[in-house]
């Protein structure tokens, strides 16, 4: 009998043990996978950023070139107007200095002034002809293609925008549509009538009762569940001190003082919790502080049930707060909704779901 328990034991301790090795191999697959795909993300980055770099360069160059040949043929014709002037300034020193030789001499002052005006015309003559040769209109850059080039990489930088953040644009095509469910909203909660918005009320709202009727915590549930594919929402929390969002298995308490009903307190749903500056995520009771101080206007959540993740993000700037691993959801998901309390006014805007 001994020896049975023993071996029954020991069977047990070898399953145990092939497990710890398959979940140890999984462990060190995914890291290898993941470093592998960051690895090969950096490259492509990497190479982006040396073709823009070249093409910079190349851009650059060429209008360097430009600037070069326009400043040399500037150069060319300020010299020509150095060289011109010169001369003119050694014609009038000349000129002084015979003049005074020549005051006594009245022949000599008269052979004197017509040589003058003879070197009069020919100086007018040269600088008339130089300020037509060096007139700086003729001199310009190509304006017309330097501004297509700043067009050009104008347009590019728009078209890089509107591609980035990758991480945005792969999450968008994911999204679901999803509206409130007023029968679970609890009783001090404005629901819209589009099933987009709930807003807290200090009046207790006369509405049927229902099984899945919130009546303490201060949540709401989607009509639509998922349990399947990849999923993800924004919702608009701007202007709020206190709120909490997430999802849950349809199993959640809704009645009594009990945590259970509140999001992520138990083992049946995942949550974000904002408060007075600090971030929160919760599951199976246990709160992750989050070394975050940015106080985002928008929250998006991503489901994926192939990969058994939900992760929280900031869309203001596209930051992941929070992922939880489920592993394998075990029912369908609900998006949930607490907008929280009044606060003495703090903390009356509604809380949103973002429709674009």
């Amino acid at each position: 009998m001994q020896k049975n328990s023993q071996d029954h034991l020991m069977r047990q301790r070898e399953a145990i043990r092939c497990r710890l090795k398959k979940l140890n191999g999984k462990q060190n697959a995914i890291k290898s996978k993941s470093s592998a795909m960051r690895e090969s993300i950096v490259k492509k980055y990497e190479e982006m950023r040396r073709v823009l770099e070249e093409d910079c360069r190349i851009t650059l160059s060429l209008l360097e070139m430009e600037e070069t040949a326009a400043v040399r043929a500037l150069d060319n014709l300020i010299e020509a107007n150095w060289v011109l002037l010169r001369d003119i300034e050694v014609q009038l020193n000349e000129g002084m200095m015979d003049s005074e030789k020549q005051l006594g001499d009245r022949v000599s002052l008269l052979s004197g002034e017509q040589l003058d005006n003879r070197q009069v015309t020919m100086y007018e003559d040269r600088m008339l002809e130089l300020l037509t040769a060096t007139d700086p209109g003729l001199i310009n850059l190509d304006e017309a293609k330097s501004d297509q080039l700043l067009g050009f990489t104008n347009n590019l930088l728009l078209f890089i925008r509107s591609q980035i953040p990758n991480a945005k644009r792969l999450l968008k095509s994911y999204s679901s549509e999803v509206v409130l469910d007023p029968s679970t909203a609890h009783p001090k909660l404005i629901i819209s009538p589009e099933g987009d918005c709930a807003t807290f009320t200090d009046v207790w709202q006369d509405v049927p009762e229902h099984e899945g009727r919130f009546d303490t915590t201060l949540n709401v549930l989607s009509i639509q569940c998922w349990d399947s594919g990849r999923h993800y929402w924004e919702v608009d929390v701007s202007g709020k001190i206190y709120w909490e969002l997430g999802l849950t298995y349809p199993s959640i308490s809704r009645k009594g003082q009990k945590e259970d009903c509140w999001l992520g307190r138990h083992a049946e749903s995942w949550c974000l919790e904002y408060f007075d500056g600090d971030y929160n995520a919760w599951h199976g009771g246990t709160a992750h502080p989050l070394p975050i101080s940015t106080c985002f206007h928008r929250i998006g959540i991503f489901c994926s049930f192939p990969g058994g993740l939900v992760t929280f993000l900031g869309v203001d700037s596209m930051t992941p707060l929070y992922s939880f691993c489920a592993g394998t959801f075990t029912d369908s998901l609900y998006l949930a909704l607490c907008p929280g309390h009044d606060l003495q006014g703090t903390n009356s805007k509604p809380i949103r779901i973002c429709r674009s």
